[in-house]
């Protein structure tokens, strides 16, 4: 088939329903734009799993004189009782990486540096502070060595592992990306279903020309093909559109807002848009082509 003839027949298409076409490469782009950005989503939860619990400590909060935890019933922790859990959880590595004893004075001053724009930080006293090993995981995943060994024991008020508040966050995100993933194929079935009713109204207006293709003896394939590149290259402009939107996103969105703002995580950086590039365009392509190739099969038969 030559070049030139297909060529042709794809710009005569797109004459002929520009008002559909337009309306597919939107629709394309819009569908893309949120499957793209679903993706994006779970590479950003990804990272800021990785970066979290890399940093993910175990507390262990000792007994202090208001304390009224059972295992907190002979008063506060004792120097003895303070070596003994230092000694036991230095005996733990390699599972424990590093051990850091935060005093009451230490713990009040970093109360104040996180609720500085708070009046709690003006009110609160060094007494009401606690002291407690911080303790990090070389595998965050085996706090229940930790727990076990000091929960309930005497001078230790209480074990928190903060990877459990990290797990309330990250299913919080993950039930965005599931929303976004949902609303996102919804639009790729509504993109299938306008490809499709334009494909139908390209083949009906160009009847004349695919019945007198079929008189000289022009195989199926090649009567349906200008068709399938016209679709695939609407997908393509639509493909575009949502990648420059993607960008825009990434660059106002994350690097200009996000990034400067919420200085306490890493955000995915290019390469995570990189990667997805050739996910939105085979999509976008495969969509379109498979909806066409349905649809002409019905209405160009041959």
């Amino acid at each position: 088939m030559r070049v030139g003839f297909v060529l042709q027949e794809v710009g005569t298409g797109l004459r002929r329903n520009v008002t559909l076409t337009v309306a597919v490469i939107i629709t394309v782009a819009v569908s893309l734009s949120l499957f793209g950005a679903s993706l994006l989503v779970r590479a950003q939860v990804g990272q800021m799993k990785d970066y979290w619990y890399d940093r993910v400590e175990v507390s262990i909060f000792l007994c202090g004189d208001i304390s009224d935890a059972p295992s907190c019933s002979d008063g506060e922790v004792s120097k003895e009782e303070k070596d003994k859990i230092r000694e036991e959880l230095n005996n733990l590595k390699p599972l424990v990486e590093t051990v850091y004893y935060e005093s009451k004075s230490d713990a009040l001053k970093r109360f104040r540096e996180q609720f500085k724009d708070s009046p709690l930080a003006d009110t609160a006293s060094e007494d009401q502070m606690p002291e407690s090993f911080r303790v990090k995981l070389s595998d965050p995943t085996k706090f229940a060595v930790i727990a076990a060994a000091f929960i309930d024991r005497s001078g230790v008020e209480d074990v928190r592992d903060q990877r459990a508040s990290l797990e309330r966050l990250f299913k919080a995100l993950s039930g965005l990306q599931n929303l976004a993933l949902v609303i996102a194929a919804v639009m790729l079935v509504v993109t299938g279903l306008l490809i499709s009713n334009t494909m139908r109204v390209a083949a009906f207006s160009r009847r004349r020309e695919t019945s007198i293709m079929r008189l000289v003896g022009a195989s199926n394939w090649s009567i349906r093909f200008p068709f399938l590149v016209e679709a695939a290259f609407a997908a393509i402009l639509g493909t575009a559109v949502a990648v420059g939107a993607l960008a825009a996103g990434k660059y106002y969105l994350i690097d200009q807002t996000l990034a400067s703002t919420f200085t306490f995580t890493t955000f995915i950086d290019w390469n995570a848009l990189y990667a997805i590039i050739p996910i939105l365009l085979a999509t976008g392509i495969g969509l379109a082509v498979v909806a066409a190739g349905i649809t002409l099969r019905k209405y160009l038969k041959v």
